[in-house]
């Protein structure tokens, strides 16, 4: 089925949750990052029937709205990996500092904007050691990367998400989770998928600094201004932990997780 339920190995944590000891293609289309349409990437292609498994009831409602019908709420695939590795659910007795996730592109779409300015706005945020971890592509590329590495920050990468089958990390969650462990804060300048993992397993979240600006990114979305007007207890450099809670509970899809037994019997993955 389709290549974007395998991202960031979805489709291995969720076969490891249902207890599978091999990863099958999942039935349908599953979200696969924090979304605030339908779901999914603007101009999914989908067949006819197949349905559609989505973090939360909101985001059911809003592709609902727009005529998209055969979804299913089964919660983010970044709890069911906190089911998967109970022992990584407990903070580092050593953790410390910021994880900061810069804004990022992908290999259809770059991210236009000055570096720079956000190592500015980490040094009048941040006061212990900070972490900046960027996606492969802008890691990949020096510039990019000497501009933190000269901040004196520790730069890094989760891995390579994959693409079309190919090259895709089962373990990047997993190394994800590890990083944010050894946090104490989680940050981003834009309110993002990182941002709410980090905020589920106790970090204290902040979003500050210039946003920058997804190359042709479509109107539907709404951009930044509608993330800002819909929810700006969370556009702020510290978020208090009440309300970073409450949202992330309900943007991951807390009461929405289900057993394995279900997940098995939704992707068609009974013998």
């Amino acid at each position: 089925m389709h290549h974007a339920n395998h991202f960031y190995g979805h489709a291995d944590v969720l076969a490891s949750y249902a207890g599978l000891r091999k990863t099958r293609a999942i039935w349908g289309y599953l979200q696969h990052g924090w979304n605030i349409l339908d779901g999914f990437a603007h101009g999914t292609n989908f067949a006819a029937g197949m349905p559609k498994y989505v973090w939360t009831d909101s985001v059911r409602r809003r592709g609902q709205s727009m005529g998209i019908r055969n979804y299913a709420v089964i919660g983010s695939v970044w709890l069911y990996l906190l089911k998967n590795h109970p022992k990584l659910a407990t903070q580092d007795k050593k953790a410390k500092g910021t994880l900061f996730y810069p804004f990022h592109g992908w290999e259809g779409q770059n991210v236009l904007g000055d570096h720079g300015r956000i190592v500015a706005s980490i040094n009048d945020h941040e006061t212990g050691p900070v972490t900046v971890c960027l996606y492969w592509n802008e890691y990949h590329q020096p510039a990019i990367r000497k501009v933190y590495e000269d901040a004196g920050f520790r730069v890094i990468t989760h891995g390579y998400r994959g693409l079309h089958w190919r090259k895709t990390d089962p373990d990047f969650l997993v190394k994800q989770l590890r990083e944010l462990r050894g946090h104490t804060r989680v940050a981003s300048n834009r309110l993002s998928s990182a941002v709410l993992y980090g905020a589920s397993v106790g970090l204290q979240p902040g979003v500050y600094g210039d946003p920058m600006v997804l190359e042709n990114e479509h109107p539907s979305f709404g951009g930044q201004a509608r993330i800002k007007r819909l929810w700006p207890e969370m556009d702020q450099p510290f978020v208090p932990a009440a309300i970073a809670k409450e949202f992330t509970d309900t943007e991951l899809g807390v009461d929405h997780v289900v057993c394995p037994a279900e997940i098995r019997e939704l992707f068609r993955w009974n013998d």
